[in-house]
């Protein structure tokens, strides 16, 4: 079969969206398939690569490290035209993945898209709540086009279709168990945080933005470290509210982006995970930390209502119960036997993410719908 996917953020972009699009590119490929990849230019020596078609973008004006595509309807029609995709997959809303909708509906191409970002809760975390109904209403027209929403939660598919959202299919993710694994803990790394084997290491990690709900990640570090005097927090990503978290807390470790085995190192050598995000459709970095063996305190929300169970692999805390997130951080960092039993327990739960099953899952969508262009089948395949 030949797919097309469409992006507007790809690696080394580092986000959700741009490493679970290259995990999904790579299952197909890895499954025998060929495989276009659409995305944005990300600078002007970006050479793409074999299989890749690149389009003009710009700067998000809130992320200067990532871009968004401009439209590009007209090309993709003359490309597709010539080598006809059985499928295509959109990952993202954007102009480009607009004009890739538009495209593939003029050529009758069945369209799958994916639902990645929830830019209606956006509007609210970045004091715009009015355009919330504004946003959701253009998420829904846009996915309500294509012959299956992949969404990554079954609460997720349910909420959207409580919301008129149709055609929503659950496709779950995925863990490399054999890279994110408690192993690779390094106790040379814990020195450089300034943490002996016993001290406590705290770790968030992911964007550092308003949506993130950080100031409660840190309200509930320094309520555990009243209890707990030899704990660090350490802080592995970057974003648009990092100069003023830096600022305001100098004694916090800033190790900014890490990717691959460093960043499997960075998990594998904290101790306690804290995600106090409510505006993820995911959160990969819950399953992250759950294979590195790292009892997590999150909200019951994306990732943790889908796999953390609550006072088995560490809490999952009722969405918008700031007093109970920050009592489970407290306890948890108290609690160093019970804290550690919780990780191994929270690792052997993701052990069954395989890839492969995510790879096959997926594949199975992209081919009813190519077959027979029917919702139906796309279900059927992940039934």
């Amino acid at each position: 079969m030949r797919y097309a996917i469409v992006t507007e953020t790809y690696p080394p972009e580092v986000n959700g969206v741009a490493l679970t699009v290259r995990e999904l590119e790579r299952g197909l490929r890895g499954r025998g398939h060929e495989v276009e990849l659409v995305r944005p230019r990300q600078h002007r020596q970006d050479p793409g690569g074999d299989g890749q078609l690149l389009t003009a973008g710009l700067r998000l004006p809130l992320y200067a490290g990532l871009r968004f595509g401009l439209p590009a309807a007209a090309r993709l029609r003359r490309r597709w035209r010539r080598n006809r995709p059985d499928a295509v997959y959109i990952a993202t809303e954007g102009p480009l993945g607009w004009s890739a909708m538009r495209a593939a509906r003029a050529l009758g191409i069945p369209v799958s898209s994916g639902f990645h970002t929830r830019f209606d809760h956006y509007m609210r975390d970045y004091g715009l709540p009015l355009l919330q109904p504004v946003a959701l209403a253009w998420m829904r027209r846009f996915h309500n086009r294509s012959a299956a929403t992949l969404v990554p939660t079954r609460k997720l598919r349910t909420e959207l279709e409580t919301l008129a959202f149709s055609r929503v299919v659950h496709l779950a993710r995925a863990v490399d168990t054999r890279r994110f694994d408690p192993a690779h803990r390094d106790e040379a790394l814990r020195a450089r945080w300034g943490l002996g084997p016993d001290d406590l290491a705290v770790i968030h990690v992911g964007r550092i933005a308003a949506e993130k709900n950080l100031e409660l990640a840190i309200r509930a570090f320094r309520a555990l470290q009243a209890l707990r005097p030899d704990a660090r927090f350490v802080w592995v990503g970057d974003g648009p509210g990092m100069a003023a978290i830096r600022e305001a807390n100098p004694d916090f470790i800033h190790c900014g982006l890490q990717r691959g085995e460093a960043l499997a190192r960075h998990f594998a050598s904290a101790d306690l995970f804290l995600f106090p995000s409510l505006s993820e459709t995911f959160g990969n970095v819950t399953i992250e930390a759950m294979a590195s063996g790292l009892a997590t305190v999150a909200f019951r929300y994306g990732a943790a209502a889908e796999h953390l169970r609550h006072g088995a692999h560490g809490a999952a805390i009722d969405p918008h119960d700031e007093a109970g997130f920050i009592a489970a951080a407290c306890r948890l960092s108290l609690e160093d036997a019970s804290r550690r039993a919780m990780g191994a327990a929270a690792r052997t739960a993701v052990q069954s993410l395989r890839p492969a099953q995510v790879a096959a899952d997926f594949d199975a969508v992209l081919h009813g719908i190519a077959r027979r262009g029917s919702p139906a089948d796309a279900h059927a395949a992940l039934a």
